[in-house]
């Protein structure tokens, strides 16, 4: 897919009808190796930091499409609305804007009521409690006091944890290069999803209508950036799905938005360090 420059902002894209939001996993793989916050053995500081870049292409018939970055000169930033979804920024185009940010995609899921369906910390200021039961808060994405982001299963994360940001979510979609057991096959739905190589590449995007075990059998075979995917967390998706990538970005501006999606409680904003 080709895509336009223009001056920063977005615009959006039909695409089609929304599919019911695929169910849970019920099969967590086996915990990580590595420890809060990352793997250091997986960063390589010999590795020339790139640039942002929009990624799009067709994985096991799945299209992706999302921004590819390195942590060692951006980062991703929680922007939370504590009076409820839409009532800061209508979508991910005005929270990218309102933070001076490259992209933004929505994150956490939220109840009818528009409260956290599990933790969320943005600017240190924590909202929400645990979700300790359902899959869609089995995994976890965090930057730490240190600065290092990274995904986590939930079980990994101390309560406690002194996260400058973090987002629960879920299904894991992958954990340690292998596609995790037990996800929903049979329904399908556009997802929201953030992928992380164990070190210090990262990606956030969306990703066309598909069930969660086709998802993770994908990013564990193939990757949209064209490197490993180690660790894949699945977002908020189905009518809450919002990506938008600016102008700052080479291919932008892009926005995959439906117009009949609802507003959402929190995004994930990609900005420099």
């Amino acid at each position: 897919m080709i895509f336009g420059l223009g001056v920063i902002g977005c615009f959006p894209v039909p695409e089609h009808a929304p599919v019911p939001a695929a169910a849970r996993s019920n099969k967590p793989a086996a915990a990580p190796t590595h420890a809060v916050p990352g793997n250091a053995a997986a960063r390589s500081p010999e590795t020339p930091v790139a640039a942002p870049r929009s990624t799009s292409g067709e994985i096991s018939g799945i299209l992706f499409e999302g921004v590819a970055f390195d942590s060692r000169s951006h980062r991703l930033i929680v922007a939370d609305q504590p009076a409820g979804p839409g009532t800061r920024w209508p979508d991910a185009a005005a929270a990218a804007t309102a933070h001076s940010g490259l992209a933004a995609i929505n994150a956490g899921f939220f109840t009818p009521e528009g409260q956290p369906l599990g933790k969320v910390v943005a600017e240190r200021t924590a909202a929400g409690a645990w979700n300790r039961a359902s899959s869609l808060g089995s995994g976890v994405w965090l930057e730490a006091a240190s600065g290092t982001p990274a995904i986590r299963r939930r079980e990994a994360v101390p309560a406690t944890i002194a996260a400058h940001e973090l987002v629960q979510a879920g299904p894991l979609l992958v954990e340690n290069h292998r596609p995790v057991s037990g996800l929903e096959a049979a329904k399908s739905s556009v997802r929201s999803v953030i992928l992380w190589d164990g070190g210090t590449r990262w990606w956030i995007g969306r990703a066309s209508s598909c069930t969660l075990a086709a998802l993770g059998r994908a990013l564990a075979a193939a990757a949209p950036a064209a490197w490993p995917v180690a660790e894949a967390l699945n977002l908020d998706g189905g009518r809450s799905a919002d990506l938008c990538i600016t102008a700052a970005i080479p291919g932008g501006p892009v926005t995959r938005r439906a117009p009949w999606n609802r507003p959402v409680r929190n995004f994930l904003v990609l900005v420099a360090r």
